[in-house]
């Protein structure tokens, strides 16, 4: 076992963990930690932009795009968060082109801007064009870019080690730390692919940015790694994960694939379409049509699929059509997606309608945080010393839905305020004294896997949670079939008490980490149906069939799961804001899921009806 000290550790190289980093190592000693080279981080998988109040091509300002985003989140977004983030939107584009970001550009110069779903002007009026792109490829940009000047500022990075424990002075999960007591983190544990080696990174402050965890469905734009590791790391050491039932669909992945088509296709005038040619979504959202919000689009075109109007042989699908746009302008704006649609489909976007169907995209829920990017133990107390930010973290600035290019943007302001903060943090505090033997947990859990001689296999439990999950927890959802999802995962769990490795050896095992990387799996999907089933109303990217309308009156709060000792009834274990609409507790083997309640924050912009 290896130990390090850092004053700041970085959990994840995306855009979220790079951001963070230099704004980090530009005061404090920092470490990066990665289990993937940081190029290849899943930030560079996205596609249609990052949105700004530029006002480079036409009239546009902040507070629009703060109402916006409290309105595609359905009213469930924490305003203060949404007014930071949209008000320092404009510096944090800006920061990325003196960085050398290779936006498109208008025939002046400046920084072009398109039309992405829900971006509105003057509060619903239109759509406008908001979004500053690089072509399709704007998330590849701005993991380039921030990636050079990490090498240029000398930013410390441990690649391809996993991090596998989150160490804090008090374990939450016990459910005995009073409220009121401070609680510290103090580093992580890590596994080194290339040895096999425990390393242990003590530091001052520690920032999560280790992504999503769209792996838990089958269909979906997520790569293979984005297994929730972070937020299943919190989850076990007692913090709450806030709002975890609101996954979102993207309207247009590849159909059968999940492989991801950008909105951009729609912001540059691409058009669904039903078997009949109809361009449906006048029916659904008439004012704004293809450039709704995506859990508006999503059900949309599920619906048309289950109505009969699918297109393709078994009718699974619809159309997304760009024939109507000139090939020049589809190869400037769309190069990448267009390409997508030749090699996996064998279709000529120029003259052939592309098969789509909504993908596992993107959690709107994760380590709770506030607008500094520290984490929550409970609605209120913070953990001192830990940081969230990306897609890990729930500021909450996406509330039940998030709008496109709102994620790139997401990562760029708080992973810049998560690295300040923790910095600043980290510039005065002492080392938090370690646990004694830190990396005990670790190599029991490593040691009994690899060692165990027989046993389920990892690939076999993994595919039968995907296939609950697509069917029974997607765009829409029913107490039954949410049940049946419980059921599954519970059963799951049992076997994975057993799960096996055929690779036996310590270094470069990737079927050791598969099976840690499942466990972590299996505890997102858990807080997703629990969510789920606890939240009787529909709201965003949750649609309850049996619920289908949003109930203010019981469930205007976020929703907070807490893992928790089993012995306790729900009424016992000490979780804040467990009133009527939250008293839940689900058992499973040696723990249970308790939920419990966080205020909405509401500044200017009470809840209404949300139409487009």
């Amino acid at each position: 076992m290896q130990t390090h000290q850092y004053d700041v550790v970085i959990v994840g190289a995306g855009g979220a963990g790079m951001r963070a980093a230099l704004e980090s190592s530009a005061r404090v000693r920092t470490a990066v930690i990665s289990k993937l080279f940081p190029t290849r981080s899943h930030t560079g998988a996205a596609q249609g932009g990052m949105c700004a109040a530029l006002a480079n091509v036409e009239e546009d300002n902040w507070e629009w795009h703060t109402f916006d985003t409290v309105k595609g989140g359905d009213y469930l977004v924490d305003q203060d968060a949404a007014e930071v983030m949209a008000k320092e939107a404009i510096d944090a584009v800006l920061d990325l082109e003196k960085m050398g970001l290779p936006f498109n550009r208008t025939p002046e110069g400046r920084i072009d801007q398109r039309r992405f779903g829900g971006h509105t002007r003057n509060h619903g009026e239109a759509a406008v064009r908001r979004s500053c792109y690089a072509a399709d490829r704007t998330g590849h940009m701005i993991l380039q870019t921030l990636y050079q000047q990490c090498v240029k500022n000398d930013v410390e990075f441990f690649n391809e080690f996993y991090v596998l424990d989150l160490l804090v002075d008090h374990d939450l999960a016990t459910g005995d730390v009073p409220e009121g007591e401070e609680v510290n983190a103090s580093g992580v544990v890590a596994y080194e692919l290339a040895t096999g080696e425990i390393h242990v990174f003590q530091a001052k402050a520690v920032v999560f940015a280790t992504g999503g965890a769209g792996k838990i469905y089958k269909t979906t734009s997520n790569a293979h790694t984005l297994t929730g590791d972070g937020m299943a790391l919190a989850y076990r050491r007692g913090i709450p994960l806030e709002d975890m039932e609101f996954f979102q669909f993207h309207p247009t992945g590849l159909a059968g694939l999940g492989i991801l088509l950008s909105e951009a296709a729609r912001g540059e005038g691409g058009i669904l379409r039903n078997s009949e040619g109809e361009r449906f979504m006048e029916r659904y959202a008439p004012t704004i049509k293809d450039l709704a919000p995506r859990d508006i689009v999503a059900r949309s075109m599920a619906n048309e699929v289950r109505e009969g109007r699918g297109a393709g042989p078994n009718k699974d699908y619809v159309l997304l059509d760009l024939t109507h746009l000139e090939p020049a302008h589809i190869d400037a704006k769309l190069p990448d997606i267009t390409e997508f649609a030749r090699t996996y489909l064998g279709i000529e976007p120029y003259t052939e309608p592309v098969p789509v169907y909504p993908t596992a995209h993107y959690a709107m829920g994760g380590i709770p945080t506030n607008i500094e990017g520290e984490v929550l133990r409970n609605a209120t107390d913070v953990i001192k010393g830990l940081y969230a930010a990306g897609e890990v973290a729930c500021v909450s600035v996406h509330g039940s839905n998030r709008l496109g290019t709102n994620s790139l943007l997401d990562i760029n302001v708080f992973g810049k305020r998560a690295g300040k903060a923790a910095a600043a943090y980290a510039a005065t505090a002492p080392f938090v004294e370690l646990p004694p033997n830190p990396a005990t947990r670790v190599e029991a859990e490593l040691e009994t896997i690899r060692t165990r001689p027989d046993g389920d296999r990892v690939a076999d439990i993994r595919r039968a949670l995907q296939e609950t999950m697509d069917a029974n927890a997607q765009v829409f959802r029913t107490s039954e079939s949410l049940t049946q999802a419980l059921d599954d995962i519970k059963a799951l769990r049992k076997r994975y008490g057993a799960v096996s490795v055929q690779d036996k050896t310590r270094t470069f095992n990737t079927d050791l980490l598969e099976a840690v990387e499942l466990g972590f799996l299996l505890d997102i999907a858990e807080t997703v149906v629990v969510g789920a089933l606890n939240r009787e109303e529909s709201r965003g990217g949750h649609f309850r069939e049996d619920f289908p309308d949003r109930d203010d009156s019981r469930f205007m709060q976020h929703t907070m799961a807490y893992r928790r000792p089993v012995a306790a009834g729900a009424a016992d274990v000490a979780v804040p804001g467990s009133d009527a609409a939250f008293r839940r507790a689900e058992a499973f083997d040696g723990y249970q899921v308790v939920l419990g309640a966080k205020p909405v924050t509401v500044t200017r912009y009470q809840p209404m009806e949300r139409k487009y």
